[in-house]
């Protein structure tokens, strides 16, 4: 599923607000808010595939065809879940020192963001959401590397870079969460029952680098904090090489601006 796949018009209107004059008649039971935080909690709970116009409905005790009169359809739907879920995102505090220091901030509220909402994963934003909230993190990721001395397209790929390796490193920490439930194991209980016969059948000298370094590296990679090891160590090599970025920069502009 991708986000803006429905009436881009329409979408457009509910995500900014854009009313019709209120018809004659009862005042409507519930708000296209009411709505989309149903939707919301039902895929937090399901995964977006279990928001249905009909499940949605149902869960507000409406039918399927009154749920049309507040949204026309899922598509429109999944673009106002999109953006309702990035209002939770307080910009980060002014206090941070330096850009490295505001930009690692921005990686972790992404992180923590997705696994808050892990049916995030599984709508692609290629097309973005053109709402409100989603535009004001950018805006707050962006003030992120402001004044560095980067261009505008500079800084925007660097958010981008930021938000594409958060996409992908949360991604392990939330299949390691989905099969924890699933089966009933964390991953070391699953070596557990597994490293015998593994054992058995690993042969050190056809494979001495993985023997080496799996073996020294085994406990920490199979624990229960794995994907945010990984997320971690992955983190700081992307803030390194924004660095070099940075102080290219700074060359370019002549002032020394890499501790802004």
């Amino acid at each position: 599923m991708y986000v803006g796949s429905g009436d881009p018009k329409r979408s457009m209107e509910l995500l900014w607000g854009v009313v019709d004059k209120p018809r004659r008649g009862p005042k409507p039971r519930f708000t296209v808010d009411d709505i989309v935080a149903t939707a919301i909690e039902l895929a937090d709970a399901e995964g977006i595939d279990a928001v249905t116009m009909r499940g949605v409905a149902s869960a507000l005790g409406l039918t399927a065809m009154s749920l049309y009169g507040y949204v026309p359809g899922k598509a429109e739907l999944v673009d106002l879940m999109v953006d309702r879920v990035h209002a939770e995102l307080s910009p980060p505090e002014s206090s941070a020192s330096g850009w490295r220091a505001r930009l690692e901030a921005v990686a972790r509220r992404t992180w923590e963001l997705y696994l808050r909402h892990p049916w995030l994963l599984q709508v692609s934003t290629v097309r973005p959401v053109l709402g409100p909230n989603v535009i004001a993190k950018y805006d707050a990721d962006l003030h992120a590397v402001a004044d560095l001395g980067l261009t505008s397209v500079e800084m925007d790929q660097v958010i981008t870079l930021v938000s594409n390796y958060v996409h992908g490193a949360v991604r392990a920490a939330v299949e390691m969460r989905r099969v924890r439930q699933d089966t009933g194991k964390d991953n070391p209980q699953w070596w557990s029952e597994y490293a015998p016969l593994f054992t058995k059948l690993f042969d050190d000298e056809r494979y001495p680098v993985a023997a080496k370094v799996g073996s020294e590296m085994g406990e920490e990679h199979y624990g229960p904090d794995a994907p945010e090891l990984a997320f971690e160590f992955g983190l700081e090599r992307i803030l390194d090489g924004v660095a070099v970025l940075v102080e290219n920069a700074a060359r370019r502009a002549g002032p020394d601006v890499t501790s802004l």
